[in-house]
Order: C-alpha cells, then structure tokens, then sequence
C-alpha cells in the first residue's frame, strides 16, 4: 500500500500575476516579457474573469470541457499564438487546422502509443545515467535550469538525429540549443496582432538557428529513409515507417519533425527542473520516491515497465505539473456565438486558458499553493481540472512520451543522487514560449 505524504507548511515560490487592470498596450509590453503578469490575479479565485474587449479568462472546469471537448472543439487557435510560434513549427501538428490537422493527428498518433514508449524508454533511460554518473563525480553545486534541458536534448538527439553520420551529437546539441533561443524570444508586435510585413527586433539577428534546423531536419529524415530499417531503433524510424503507409510532403514532415522537437524539449525540461526543486524543498518525500525506486529497479537501465510500477513519483510529477504547467496559457477564438452555464462567447471573442490559475484555483483545489503530491494518489478530479498536456481533441499528442521521459530521468537521477535548498534564492516562474524559471535555479546535489 502506498504511503501517502504528509501536509507540508512550506509553500514553493509562485508567479506574479496581475493586481490592477492591464491596457491593451501594457498588455502587449508585459506579456512580451512575461505573460503571467498580465494574467488578472482574480483567475485564481474566480472560475471566471471578464477581461477588456472580447477576452475571457476561463477556469471553471464545466466550460472548459465545454469549450475544448464539446461544442467548442473546432475552435482554432488563437491567431497570435500563430504569429508567435509559426516560424518555429510551421504548419505541423499544433497550429494546422481543420482536415489537414485531422490528418496529421491520425498520421501521427501511433508513433505515441503505448506500445512504443518501451523502445523510446531505453534512451531516456541511457541519458539519465549518464546524469546521475556525472552528479555523482560533480562538485556538488548544480543548475538544474541548465542541467533539465541538456538531459531532454541529449534525449531529442537520440531518439530523433542518432545515427546521423554527417553532423555529431554535440553539433546537433549546440544547434537545438541556437535554435530554442531564437524562438523563445516573443516579438511585442505578434502580441498586438500587427501584420507580418512590419519588421520584428528578432529579425535583426540572424535566422540562421531555424534556417539551419530546418535544413538539418530534412537531411535527417532524406538519410534515415534510404537507410530503409528493418526494425525501428528510434522515434524517428517510427516516424518513417508511419510516412511509408501514409505520404506527406516533405515540408510538412520537416514541420512536424520540429514540432515535436520543441514540444518534447521545453515541457520536459521544464517540468524537470521544478520536479527537482521541489524534491529538493520537500526531503521526505524525495527519500520516500527513493526508496520506491531502488525497490522497483536498483540499478541498470530504468525501463518503461518499471515507471508504470512507480505510483508516488508519478504523483509527485503530476503535483510539479499542477504547481508548474508547462503549458501555463494557450487560448482559442471563437468560430460563432456560444452561451455556456449563462456565459455568451460571441463569434471572434478571445477565449483564454490560463491554466496556471486554473490549477492553483482556491474554489477548486484544496491548499492550491501548497505542495501536496499525495491529493493524486487518493483524489479524483473533475475532467477539465488538471489539463497540463490540454484537453479534448487537441491535448498534446506526446502526453505519455514526456511523462514516461521525465519518470525515467528522475528516477535514473535520484537512485545516486539527494537534492537539497542551497542559500540562492529560487527564481519565480515567468511564461514565454513555455513558463519557466526566471533565472539559474541552484541547487545542491549530494552522491548517495
């Protein structure tokens, strides 16, 4: 039977969100900075919030469900998200709509079954060691916001670039690196809708880390195809034998290739570095997660069979994607006129999902600040409460990929290595492309 953790007084750093009411231009200024500070405060205590114009910020879980499973599926994606993130990944799977999106979305979703995750585990398992081992004979001190991401680079480039002979692993690493620098930076003019041809800051620098990206995509994919595998070793041999049965251009394939590049890089490495500070804040529960882990897989590779077996830690990452969604806001506009529980969403109407708030809602979650893994061990919640991976149709297609990553580092990592607080004072969450810390995140880490 499973322990369930103790209450804990302690309460983990939170955001800022907004105390005033934000103009349409300081709404576009901050969220350029950080999106979390334009977010009404009121969204964490009201299920709903009528914003100026035609938003809505809306956390009551009923119109959620509402809204992204039922009437309001078809709604696309807001058109600034387009703006913000189309040079990153085109037209694939997150932004494409309507028959073309049907089609990727059937296309593609085999690749993340549950059957596929075992193969996919063995290379997050082989990184996480790598970790732990280089912890193990480190100084002590690390930066888990630079450590998390190079763990889910490491993995991206193994599971999607190996056995690339024309570039090396440290190559590819630095490239994606360039690459998500380039296109976490938000332009101030994406945000006010303004059209496209007046020029952003971020085209002063160079395209290059996405031009680049691009191109190394489609070598990738052109020489893994004439390789013509047997038997996949790789998300990427999945990818290839799923285009074999069900052909897409090539531009569209090189999109999605990178959109699951982005998708499986920042919200895993993310959700990592929180993870690891809250173990390092919460020391019983990190020796609690321990103890399961060395009593399910002591040593050697971590495999996927052995995570499904790992019910606390599993609690404990759903807790960290409760307190630190990844996908801390995304929003939809309204393709016609809908009144849900005596709310009119009118056609074109902005509709926001500020997840952050909706998962620290104090009408819905119990202490909702407050770090309590054990409420997913013995708590059932209503569908639209907890959407770190969204909801309905359009829920992010990788969910079981990034969970199954971070359970496999984690637990590779903490079989060697203890977290703990140093004096450094933890940086706040701030929301870009994705919500991440502030700044370096230092912790201490100790060889068991």
């Amino acid at each position: 039977m499973m322990t369930t953790p103790a209450p804990f007084e302690a309460v983990p750093i939170a955001a800022k969100l907004a105390t005033k009411p934000v103009g349409l231009m300081e709404f576009a200024r901050l969220a350029g900075r950080n999106m979390l500070e334009v977010i009404p405060k009121e969204t964490s205590e009201q299920t709903y919030v009528r914003g100026p114009l035609n938003i809505h910020y809306i956390c009551d879980p009923e119109i959620i469900t509402e809204l992204l499973v039922g009437s309001g599926r078809r709604f696309p994606k807001a058109k600034f998200t387009k703006d913000i993130i189309g040079s990153a990944v085109g037209n694939g799977l997150i932004l494409a709509e309507g028959e073309k999106w049907r089609k990727q979305r059937q296309r593609y979703s085999p690749l993340f079954a549950a059957r596929n995750l075992p193969l996919l585990a063995t290379h997050f398992a082989e990184t996480g060691m790598e970790v732990a081992d280089s912890l193990y004979e480190g100084h002590g001190i690390v930066d888990v916001t630079q450590m998390a991401p190079a763990s889910t680079i490491t993995n991206i480039s193994r599971v999607i670039f190996s056995g690339n002979e024309e570039v090396s692993a440290e190559e590819i690493r630095a490239g994606l690196k360039r690459y998500f620098e380039y296109i976490s930076e938000i332009s101030l003019f994406d945000l006010m809708r303004l059209p496209k041809w007046i020029p952003r800051r971020k085209w002063l620098r160079s395209k290059k880390p996405v031009t680049n990206m691009r191109i190394l995509a489609q070598q990738v994919i052109e020489s893994r195809r004439a390789e013509n595998r047997v038997i996949p070793e790789d998300f990427l041999d999945l990818m290839i034998a799923a285009l074999e049965e069900d052909y897409e251009d090539i531009a569209t394939t090189v999109d999605n290739l990178l959109t699951f590049v982005v998708a499986g890089h920042e919200t895993s490495a993310n959700a990592l570095a929180w993870g690891y500070y809250l173990l390092a804040m919460y020391p019983e529960v990190q020796t609690m997660i321990r103890d399961e882990v060395l009593s399910i897989c002591p040593d050697g590779p971590v495999t996927y069979d052995d995570v499904q077996k790992m019910e606390l830690l599993r609690a404990h990452i759903n807790e960290t994607l409760r307190l630190y969604p990844s996908a801390a806001f995304f929003a939809r506009d309204a393709a016609e006129t809908l009144t849900i529980k005596g709310i009119k969403f009118k056609k074109g109407d902005a509709l926001f999902f500020p997840v952050y708030s909706l998962h620290r809602n104090e009408q819905l979650w119990e202490d909702p600040n407050h770090y309590r893994p054990g409420r997913f061990l013995t708590n059932k919640f209503p569908r639209g409460q907890f959407i770190p991976f969204g909801a309905g149709p359009r829920i992010c297609i990788g969910a079981q990929y990034a969970e199954t990553e971070i359970m496999v580092l984690i637990a590779s990592v903490l079989r060697k290595i203890e977290f703990s607080l140093t004096d450094v004072p933890i940086p706040r969450p701030v929301l870009t492309f994705t919500m991440r810390p502030e700044g370096p995140m230092i912790l201490k880490a100790t060889p068991i």
